[in-house]
């Protein structure tokens, strides 16, 4: 009698994907599923399985590096208050210009916004969340008045500072921090 052995499979969980998607878009500056799937010595069909679809691992990545770069921002930051969320968000804008995510931005534009900016990629929602933990953490709470929405302030930080830093992808003017910091003020504190 013949021994037939089944072939080994691989099984592979989300947070693997996430971990091999985020060293393939170090190094390529875009998520090829076809290339990942063969990095990872499984199947597209397994990798489209776990992942769902590129954009959607391709959010997940980018959020990952998201916070990843939030908490070296994080850790530089000496001010405490208004300063100390003005600090982070400008040690973030350095970090974002990479010229991984440079090219990223440049060379797949579309996938980018989407996942990015809108709720298909849960970039932004991840970037609020971390924005109220620096709102948090610097002391900013306490200069707001009673009743603030603060996971809503938040969101218009983000929002503010984000098409400001994005700009200069898309645009290709340089972006003065500087130059947002009054309208971030104004947003922030109290008349």
């Amino acid at each position: 009698m013949i021994e037939v052995q089944a072939a080994s499979r691989r099984v592979v969980d989300r947070s693997q994907v996430v971990r091999a998607g985020v060293e393939h878009f170090l190094r390529r500056s875009t998520l090829d599923m076809e290339a990942l799937a063969i990095e990872m010595a499984i199947s597209r069909a397994t990798l489209y399985r776990v992942a769902g679809n590129r954009d959607a691992l391709l959010g997940d990545v980018l959020g990952a590096l998201t916070a990843a770069m939030f908490t070296q921002a994080r850790a530089a930051r000496t001010a405490t208050g208004f300063d100390g969320v003005v600090e982070v968000s400008r040690h973030f804008g350095d970090l974002m210009r990479s010229p991984v995510l440079a090219a990223f931005l440049q060379n797949d534009s579309e996938a980018a916004s989407r996942t990015i900016f809108t709720p298909a990629g849960g970039v932004h929602e991840r970037a609020v969340d971390i924005q109220v933990e620096v709102f948090h953490e610097t002391g900013l709470i306490g200069e707001l008045p009673p009743g603030t929405d603060v996971r809503h302030l938040a969101y218009l930080y983000v929002r503010m500072v984000g098409a400001f830093l994005y700009a200069e992808f898309f645009t290709g003017r340089h972006a003065d921090f500087d130059e947002l910091v009054p309208a971030l003020r104004s947003l922030l504190l109290p008349a």
